[in-house]
């Protein structure tokens, strides 16, 4: 998801990615810090929906915890949820930078997301900060 902002800043404005039914395959789900890996154990007791605040029907109906043992096992319908979890939040997010972009707030979106996904200071990769400098973005809080 980071990428598709960055790419966003750079100028890009259409995208084809199979990034968000490839993960959930891998048990893996999109969240606005970046990735939650299900199969890990302590989401074995998490009774949190994937996503706080989320309104896909996963998210309304489903628990991580309900998740990890689908996801741990392999279960086919754990990757169909998984899917339409990280479908339905990679649509919110492309609405979102449509709405930044609208607003004229769009670099303080890009910052607010950049460290989101990377909280602890000194801790962005240098391909963050370069494609941030590229598309003119200060990332100076």
């Amino acid at each position: 998801p980071l990428d598709i902002v960055l790419c966003s800043a750079l100028g890009a404005d259409m995208y084809d990615s199979v990034y968000p039914t490839r993960t959930a395959r891998f048990g893996v789900a999109l969240v606005p810090e970046g990735v939650l890996r299900l199969k890990q154990s302590p989401f074995a007791s998490d009774l949190r929906p994937i996503q706080e605040g989320c309104r896909c029907m996963v998210c309304k109906k489903y628990t991580r915890a309900y998740l990890h043992p689908l996801v741990a096992r392999n279960i086919s319908f754990a990757s169909n949820l998984l899917t339409y979890h990280n479908v339905a939040f990679m649509q919110q997010l492309t609405k979102e930078i449509r709405q930044a972009i609208e607003d004229g707030t769009f670099p303080e979106y890009v910052r607010d997301t950049v460290y989101r996904h990377y909280p602890k200071h000194g801790s962005i990769p240098e391909w963050v900060e370069l494609g941030c400098e590229l598309a003119g973005i200060s990332l100076a809080e």
